[in-house]
């Protein structure tokens, strides 16, 4: 596993910009990655305001995105398969898992994927 880079879900990206002390202090250890579906997610947001937009698109800036492989693709059929997550949900595990990177997410969803690179982070 990669000990330098962290993929970080959707919400975990949310919790950061509002000033979340703990995963300021945990993402100073880390190069930071989001899937695309990350990516697309946090700037499709229909209710934001100018300065969250502005926000969200500079730390996008500085974090590496991934996109979609052919292995990504594989590993994504294989989890929706066993786990029934939801289709984006099932992608970004699959990059996870396929770059052999830890994830951290507040999703309860993504427990159904026994995996020690799939961290749970609660509040």
């Amino acid at each position: 596993m990669s000990g330098s880079k962290l993929l970080v879900d959707t919400n975990i990206v949310l919790y950061f910009l509002k000033g979340n002390d703990e995963l300021t202090r945990l993402f100073s250890d880390y190069a930071l990655a989001v899937s695309f579906i990350s990516e697309l997610e946090l700037l499709s947001f229909g209710q934001i305001s100018p300065e969250d937009d502005k926000a969200i698109r500079s730390l996008l800036k500085f974090v590496q995105i991934i996109d979609i492989t052919p292995e990504i693709k594989s590993q994504t059929v294989s989890i929706r398969r066993k786990s029934k997550l939801k289709l984006p949900d099932a992608i970004i595990a699959a990059t996870s898992l396929s770059q052999d990177l830890p994830f951290i997410t507040a999703d309860v969803g993504f427990s159904k994927i026994k995996d020690p690179r799939i961290i749970l982070y609660e509040l």
